[in-house]
């Protein structure tokens, strides 16, 4: 197909990729394909086919296409029955075969970008989807990379990739990096009312990307560039993670003193200006906030420039787990016995509050720590049976349902993930020791903060 295309209907009039596609768009007749229907991308997908628009959803995890097509979720705080309407609907087809992206005029990619065990951006799943894509798309389709990434991703690794088969992009194909901002299980912001940061290569790709959003989402904030819209995802990030990185070191010196730094930071949060509270917690967890900050001091050893504050931030919320360790270690030598051979029930696996995500949560450094350490460890968590087999773990743990009795056999009781349906003052009253590391329970000779 040349770059530009002749419409028999439109009486000899010129159309560029650029006119089409905005046309397609402003009619709504567009067909979009998500690659990668995680935490980010299966929200996504169903907010577009909600809008009364079609969505090709790829993805190489054959569990979960399996249960799409029977309408089925398999993340908690995603409902079935949203699920089931698009499948009935036929608003929704789920597949592995990458050869249907031909069929898709926008192209969302929504994979993950981890750390590699050195603590370097791993961006292996974007490259092995823009190899797979490579075949199958076409003039006047768009591509936008969500995915967290460092500045300068979509313009130096996609972009060639795009001009090595022959677009020029701005022209033939438009390329729209835009940040997922999806916060699990959160009952305020969603798809729809998040603002959406966008940067394009060029302002074609500006203009289709933020059309394209428009569709589906209330409020849009195209920036100048792609780089800038990579640069602000991390930042976003950055600051959560260096604040809460504060407030982590504050707590190792408040439990010297003798402090509640939850009563300290809850009466800070009384001042009307200047102080936006920030809370300790076990580590970091999800995919965004314990990454995001590496990705961006990764990228600035590339110009001799190491980023002090970030880099200590992130030593300090790894070494969380290692904190509530030694603080077990030291509160049962104080009972005489010895963390050996201790029975010790982690209360919530998540990495977060009410939703079923792991990733990267702290919970399970820490459990990996105790099973080190010969510790007894068991977990409870509404939202999984046992602990998923994944690249850093494998722990052979099934999930325990408390009550009053058994919360007695335990010699300590670890609340890392602060989840509404566990029933605290029943676990307040039996447990023998308490660490709370979430701030849920009043400080008293059994609960220690950790």
């Amino acid at each position: 197909m040349n770059a530009k295309i002749r419409n028999k209907k439109s009486m000899g009039k010129v159309y560029n990729q650029f006119d089409l596609i905005k046309t397609k768009i402003e009619k709504k007749d567009f067909k979009v394909g998500v690659i990668g229907l995680g935490y980010v991308g299966l929200p996504l997908t169903l907010t577009f086919c909600e809008k009364g628009l079609e969505v090709i959803g790829f993805d190489i995890n054959e569990e979960y296409l399996i249960k799409l097509r029977k309408g089925e979720s398999y993340i908690h705080h995603i409902k079935s029955e949203r699920i089931y309407k698009q499948i009935r609907n036929k608003a929704l087809f789920p597949t592995s075969d990458f050869s249907n992206i031909s069929n898709t005029d926008v192209i969302i990619i929504c994979v993950p970008t981890p750390l590699t065990s050195h603590r370097e951006p791993d961006i292996r799943y974007i490259l092995s989807t823009m190899e797979s894509l490579k075949p199958f798309l076409k003039k006047g389709q768009i591509l936008i990379l969500e995915s967290t990434t460092y500045p300068g991703t979509t313009e130096e690794i996609i972009k060639p990739v795009l001009e090595d088969i022959g677009f020029t992009v701005g022209e033939d194909i438009f390329l729209v990096y835009s940040p997922e901002r999806e916060d699990p299980g959160n009952k305020e912001y969603n798809s729809q009312n998040t603002p959406k940061i966008l940067g394009g290569i060029t302002s074609k790709c500006s203009t289709i990307g933020e059309m394209t959003y428009k569709t589906i989402i209330q409020n849009i904030v195209v920036v100048s560039s792609t780089k800038v819209a990579e640069m602000t995802k991390l930042v976003e990030n950055v600051h959560r993670a260096v604040n809460i990185g504060l407030v982590n070191e504050l707590k190792t010196l408040t439990d010297s003193l003798g402090v509640d730094i939850y009563e300290v930071i809850n009466a800070a949060a009384t001042k009307p200006f200047g102080f936006t509270p920030f809370y300790p917690g076990p580590g970091l967890g999800g995919h965004c906030i314990p990454i995001d900050p590496f990705y961006l001091s990764w990228k600035a050893k590339e110009f001799d420039i190491n980023l002090k504050f970030i880099e200590l931030a992130g030593e300090i919320n790894s070494s969380m787990p290692n904190y509530i360790l030694n603080k077990i270690s030291t509160l049962l030598n104080q009972k005489s016995k010895s963390l050996k051979d201790s029975k010790i029930l982690i209360l919530g696996l998540s990495y977060k509050k009410n939703v079923d995500d792991i990733r990267e949560s702290p919970s399970l450094k820490l459990i990996k720590l105790l099973l080190k350490a010969d510790a007894k460890v068991s977990f409870s968590d509404p939202f999984h049976n046992a602990i998923p087999k994944s690249r850093n773990y494998n722990f052979k743990i099934k999930s325990v349902k408390i009550n009053p009795k058994n919360l007695q056999d335990f010699d300590c009781v670890v609340l890392t993930t602060d989840h509404d349906d566990f029933d605290y003052e029943m676990i307040r009253i039996h447990s023998p020791l308490i660490i709370d590391t979430r701030g849920k329970f009043n400080l008293s000779k059994k609960v220690m903060r950790g």
